[in-house]
C-alpha cells in the first residue's frame, strides 16, 4: 500500500507479562490517543490469560483496541514498536516474557503481506488472547474469512479470566 490512507479502522493487540504491565497499557493507550493522526475508538477488557507458545513463563496480560488512524500500515506499525521501546521492551526469545507487545491485528479491510508487516495478523485467528478481547470491542472484524465473533467462541480459553481490577486501571487517564 502507497500513498497516505484516508482514515481507516485498524485493530490492536496488547499484551504484557513483566513489570508493570497495567502501567505499560496505559501509557500505550494514551500514546496513542496523543497521537495527532489516531483516535482510540474503543478498548476491550483485560485478560488474564496463559502464555502461548513458551509455556514456561508468567501469565500475561491481554487487550485488544481500536483505533481510526491516517497513517500507513507502515508507520502504524512503527508506531507501535516505537510504544513498545517507551515501555522497555526488548526483543529477545521468541514467544519470550515482554513488557508490552503491540501486535496490528486488522488494517480496514486490507490484506498486505510485506515482509515484517503482514495483515491481517497471521496468527490472530489461532489465539484467544487476542479473538476473545477483539470480539468485545469490534465483533464483526474479519479475520480469516470469519467474523472475530465466531472465531473467538470456537477458541480454547482455558485458563482466560477478564480481569476487572487491571482493565479499571489500564483506562485511558484525563
Amino acid at each position: 500500500m502507497t500513498g497516505k490512507p484516508d482514515e481507516v479502522l485498524a485493530t490492536l493487540s496488547l499484551g504484557g507479562n513483566t513489570g508493570d504491565v497495567v502501567a505499560a497499557f496505559r501509557m500505550a493507550l494514551n500514546a496513542l490517543a496523543a497521537h495527532n493522526e489516531v483516535r482510540v475508538v474503543a478498548h476491550s477488557s483485560a485478560w488474564r490469560t496463559p502464555p502461548w507458545g513458551k509455556v514456561d513463563q508468567p501469565d500475561f496480560l491481554n487487550m485488544c483496541v481500536s483505533i481510526e488512524t491516517s497513517l500507513t500500515p507502515r508507520a502504524l506499525l512503527e508506531l507501535c514498536l516505537s510504544i513498545e521501546r517507551l515501555a522497555g521492551r526488548e526483543r529477545g526469545e521468541r514467544w519470550g516474557p515482554r513488557t508490552l507487545d503491540i501486535d496490528v491485528i486488522t488494517y480496514g479491510n486490507f490484506e498486505i503481506d510485506d515482509g515484517d508487516l503482514i495483515i491481517p495478523h497471521p496468527r490472530a485467528h489461532e489465539r484467544a488472547f487476542v479473538l476473545v478481547p477483539l470480539a468485545e470491542i469490534a465483533p464483526d472484524v474479519m479475520i480469516a474469512g470469519e467474523r472475530a465473533l465466531d472465531l473467538a467462541a470456537r477458541s480454547d480459553r482455558i485458563g482466560m479470566v477478564r480481569d476487572a481490577d487491571a482493565t479499571v486501571a489500564s483506562n485511558l487517564s484525563g
